[in-house]
């Protein structure tokens, strides 16, 4: 068979996993690289040999990829991932599926007429020890659910924001922390406890007054089959600490911080160790890898990837709830416009 092939389209921070994977896979070949940014482009094309382009129209036409990985702001999301899935371009999506809910609708309805496969990187599901976690609670060994929480304890520095703008703006992020950061974790919680029936939150802005956007969240949601989780989350805090879902249930407790700990009510005890990731953004973890190759494994063996459009769309309906509710109750400026969200849907 031979190599398909590849183009990344954003070439910021995130784009450094994705080239990672995609260089260690044998099964593809790098393309393409595009970003608007010149320094940014021509960084990728030195470390990558790829050729460069400034507009991604321009890279589906030159360069004809199999697949394309969109790294963007999230505002760039709908239009790129658009362009490519109705050029019948596999796609592989950073999250969020978009920023607005009119975006998400727009990328899901480009899914589904096109003949090309939509995934979406929420890498976390693919941690060993959340895997594990998962699978315990899908079997029903744990017995009824009776308490759930989650925290993102991260921090982010006035630079952070500073050095990519579009990061504090509504018009570009489409939100702040929960958009960019405790969304993976919000994923987590949909795919482990069910769809949200009710969601009750609220979002401030309690250390970086030069963003529009959030960096504090919290909220409670109901899920289909009866349990309630809640969630805190910010990026005011000192250090990035192990996110963390503690479970109670009747049969045992579950902490995941990093790795997994079950304390089971006979005494037994099981553990699973995280990946062993290092660097300045080892936060970030080791699965990313994981689920580009399962990407690419099911575009050849021609089935739906799992984590779809329709997967991924349900943490953004979450996110937006908490800010209509925002501005409905709380502070106008902490929430966009009343056209760009919709009720979590039931």
């Amino acid at each position: 068979m031979s190599r398909r092939r590849v183009a990344v389209i954003g070439c910021g921070d995130v784009s450094s996993v994705h080239f990672a994977a995609i260089a260690a896979n044998p099964g593809v070949e790098l393309v393409g690289v595009c970003d608007t940014d010149d320094s940014r482009r021509s960084q990728a094309e030195a470390s990558t040999g790829a050729p460069g382009f400034a507009d991604h129209r321009a890279l589906l036409e030159s360069v004809q990829p199999d697949i394309v990985h969109v790294c963007t702001p999230h505002h760039q999301h709908a239009e790129c991932a658009v362009a490519a899935l109705d050029s019948g371009v596999h796609v592989l999506l950073e999250k969020p599926l978009a920023e607005s809910s009119a975006g998400v609708d727009t990328v899901i309805a480009a899914a589904e007429r096109s003949s090309a496969t939509l995934g979406v990187c929420f890498q976390n599901r693919y941690n060993p020890p959340v895997q594990r976690l998962h699978e315990l609670l899908s079997s029903g060994q744990a017995g009824e659910i009776r308490a759930v929480n989650a925290t993102v304890m991260w921090s982010r520095s006035g630079d952070y924001y500073a050095a990519r703008p579009w990061r504090g703006r509504w018009e570009t992020a489409g939100g702040g922390l929960l958009m960019n950061q405790a969304i993976h974790t919000i994923d987590l919680l949909i795919w482990m406890f069910g769809d949200p029936v009710s969601v009750r939150g609220g979002v401030a802005t309690r250390v970086h007054p030069q963003i529009e956007v959030e960096d504090t969240a919290d909220m409670v949601i109901t899920h289909d089959g009866g349990v309630r989780s809640v969630f805190f989350a910010t990026v005011a805090n000192g250090d990035n600490d192990p996110v963390t879902l503690n479970i109670t249930a009747e049969n045992a407790t579950f902490r995941l911080a990093g790795g997994l700990q079950v304390s089971w009510a006979d005494g037994r005890v099981e553990s699973v160790d995280a990946d062993p990731a290092s660097g300045a953004r080892s936060y970030w973890g080791l699965s990313h890898r994981a689920l580009i190759d399962d990407f690419y494994r099911s575009i050849d063996a021609q089935i739906p990837f799992w984590i779809d459009g329709a997967a991924a769309r349900t943490s953004v309906d979450v996110i937006q709830e908490v800010y209509r509710q925002a501005r409905r109750n709380q502070d106008p400026s902490l929430a966009p416009r009343e056209a760009d969200t919709h009720d979590v849907r039931a």
